[in-house]
């Protein structure tokens, strides 16, 4: 087949996107597949004529992820022409001459459902779930929202706005502080929550933009950093415990993974860094412990109109030994820590064979069938 892998883009995620490309190419490769791999904000300035058959390696320039999230103006001085459009030279015209897409982008820039709405339009074959679904779970103010309604435990929260035209007045109020809840109006910069708690960015990934704060300070710190990334920002409870994630693919639960980092929380250091966090998988729990966290994933999962798969995130409180979901991702990462290979594995499913997976269940959407 001719596969472009997607990846790259100017989402804080870009690091971790072309890591993901990269070895979702390598894989398609190893699979004989005529794959090549593509920056979708970079593009590609050369001769497109038999694109797929060039004796290139697309990905020899990738670095490995950092420990901070990657300099986007340095990534937009690189660009020529106009830096506000996201798709580079000859992107669209190469994914349109594809078998499929492989969506190898992370963050705002890939899992908002902007992209996946564009190929819609241009009739582009990709992986993963749609344009509707994508967006649903990317702002987690409005996937929580949905959670409560479909029955899936969430922490509490309340959305702030940095900017008062977003709709909200611009008056500051202070809310009690013995409980989280959403208040009229949310737009309240001096929000007094019960400590500790986390600020979160509504529409980030890869934890960046994710602060637990514990005293005043830190939380009207954590405000400002996140309003650097994003203009909503969710102020969620803070739930201690272990934390677990699982996967679903085509409707089928994988084993769950328990994640603990070895310092801190799982923030982007610890999610990328070999060694930094402790994965078990599968986890070391009861069965029924690991019934009630797929069934709570696939409900997850179906209450945002996922389609082929997407991985869920859980924190199980140390106290009351309940249950909660804090996001779904449905572009979860690929690289060589990623979570869903590390599932897929323990089931017999290989790295490679997880691509061709993704990508038959992928063609399903367009009713086509990939054997």
């Amino acid at each position: 087949m001719k596969i472009v892998v997607l990846c790259g883009g100017v989402s804080t995620e870009r690091d971790v996107s072309l890591v993901s490309g990269t070895k979702v190419y390598k894989a398609l490769k190893e699979k004989g597949h005529n794959a090549i791999m593509l920056d979708i904000f970079l593009g590609y300035e050369g001769d497109t004529d038999g694109i797929f058959e060039k004796d290139v390696d697309w990905a020899e320039k990738v670095a490995p992820i950092s420990e901070k999230a990657p300099d986007l103006e340095a990534v937009k001085a690189m660009r020529k022409g106009d830096k506000d459009v996201l798709f580079g030279e000859n992107v669209v015209k190469i994914c349109k001459a594809a078998d499929i897409v492989f969506m190898g982008l992370h963050g705002d820039c890939g899992e908002n459902g902007k992209v996946q709405a564009a190929f819609d339009l241009y009739g582009i074959k990709y992986t993963g779930t749609d344009y509707l679904s994508s967006a649903l779970a990317m702002d987690k103010s409005i996937s929580k929202k949905i959670f409560d309604m479909a029955g899936v435990s969430t922490p509490k929260s309340i959305t702030l706005y940095k900017n008062p035209e977003e709709g909200m007045e611009d008056s500051l109020r202070k809310v009690p502080a013995d409980e989280l809840r959403v208040s009229e109006p949310e737009k309240c910069y001096e929000y007094a929550p019960m400590l500790p708690c986390v600020v979160k960015v509504c529409s980030g990934g890869s934890s960046v933009g994710v602060y637990i704060v514990k005293t005043d300070d830190e939380y009207k710190e954590a405000l400002n950093r996140a309003w650097e990334y994003d203009n909503k920002v969710l102020v969620e409870e803070y739930i201690k415990g272990r934390e677990f994630t699982d996967g679903v693919v085509d409707g089928q639960p994988l084993p769950v993974v328990e994640i603990a980092p070895k310092e801190g929380f799982y923030d982007y250091k610890n999610k990328y860094q070999a060694g930094s966090t402790v994965e078990t998988c599968p986890a070391e729990i009861p069965d029924v412990e690991t019934t009630e966290i797929q069934k709570l994933a696939l409900k997850a999962y179906n209450a945002l109109g996922i389609k082929t798969y997407a991985r869920m995130d859980f924190v199980r409180d140390e106290n009351t030994n309940k249950l909660y979901c804090l996001e779904a991702n449905t572009l979860p990462g690929m690289t060589p820590t990623s979570l869903i290979p590390q599932e897929a594995a323990a089931i017999g499913v290989d790295f490679p064979s997880l691509c061709e997976w993704i990508i038959k269940i992928s063609l399903k959407k367009y009713g086509v069938n990939h054997d």
